[in-house]
């Protein structure tokens, strides 16, 4: 029998030239299978980081927040009130107006004119300004959104486009959008116009004092999140006659956080399992859903 040569061996298991192996069916479905699996596994972990990235953000704003409004009560002997009506008593401007120059915005500050109207056309620019400082980075939210009249008192109310035989409110201004809404207590600050008299820090035309907590500041909430999506709030200000107009300012301890129930009052966010809150001693702390509803309420509240 002659034996192989190594010439043999070559002719016979050489390629024709020009010709590559590809991946089979099979192959390429088990290509695809295994990125999948890395994708599913990868994937949820970078979301996973990138949220607790935001809410370590969005508890460093609520920080700052906080030594604004004590850098305010060591400048003013109070925390500012959660609604000023201007002199016409047609609108009002919110707690964060006040404690602009301690958040760094001092040129913002001159720019507005509280003798004057949240509408008036000198406040142009500013209602179109957005703050990061008082923006949840978790949060879905326009810069802006449009504040529309209480539907039972607006006039020139217009039929739909649409054809619906329904009528929308008159639109009335648009505000620059924050997150962070100041804690009336535990009712409702947009019942009517004047409000009632609430229970927390930040109050229609009042101003609180650190000696009025005598609940301890360290126990009492004083700012908390809200996302857009249950109603849009404001830092800048509100017309009276608008639609929930002291809600875009404050909120109460209501429902519970991120409750189903929750009125546009209440509390909410995008962080899962709870929201952001400061507290009167300036820290800021996470609070769960699952927090017991009583301990909720008196947590809001000032006093004993």
């Amino acid at each position: 029998m002659k034996p192989i040569s190594p010439a043999d061996v070559s002719l016979r298991f050489s390629r024709p030239v020009g010709w590559s192996r590809g991946l089979t069916v099979l192959e390429l479905l088990v290509t695809l299978a295994v990125i999948g699996i890395l994708a599913g596994l990868v994937l949820p972990a970078v979301g996973s980081v990138r949220e607790s990235a935001r809410r370590v953000q969005c508890v460093d704003h609520l920080r700052e927040t906080g030594l604004a409004l004590h850098s305010h009560h060591h400048s003013q002997r109070s925390l500012p009130a959660g609604w000023t009506f201007d002199p016409q008593s047609e609108s009002a401007y919110g707690w964060a107006v006040p404690i602009l120059p301690f958040l760094g915005q001092p040129a913002l500050a001159d720019r507005i004119e509280i003798e004057r109207s949240v509408a008036n056309e000198r406040h142009g620019a500013v209602r179109h300004t957005s703050l990061e400082v008082l923006l949840c980075p978790s949060d879905i939210a326009e810069p802006v959104f449009t504040l529309f009249a209480e539907e039972e008192d607006s006039e020139g109310l217009h039929s739909r486009d649409d054809g619906d035989s329904g009528v929308v409110p008159a639109e009335l201004i648009e505000l620059p959008t924050a997150n962070y809404v100041g804690v009336f207590g535990t009712l409702e600050p947009d019942d009517e116009i004047p409000a009632p008299v609430g229970d927390g820090t930040f109050l229609e035309n009042r101003h609180t004092r650190f000696r009025d907590f005598t609940r301890g500041l360290s126990v009492t909430l004083v700012v908390g999140e809200r996302t857009m999506a249950q109603v849009p709030s404001t830092w800048f200000g509100v017309d009276l006659a608008g639609e929930d107009a002291a809600a875009r300012l404050v909120g109460s301890t209501l429902e519970g956080i991120n409750s189903p129930l929750a009125d546009e009052c209440d509390f909410s966010s995008r962080h899962p399992g709870g929201a952001n809150f400061l507290w009167g001693d300036g820290h800021v702390s996470f609070v769960t859903e699952q927090i017991d509803l009583r301990l909720y309420h008196e947590s809001a509240k000032l006093r004993r």
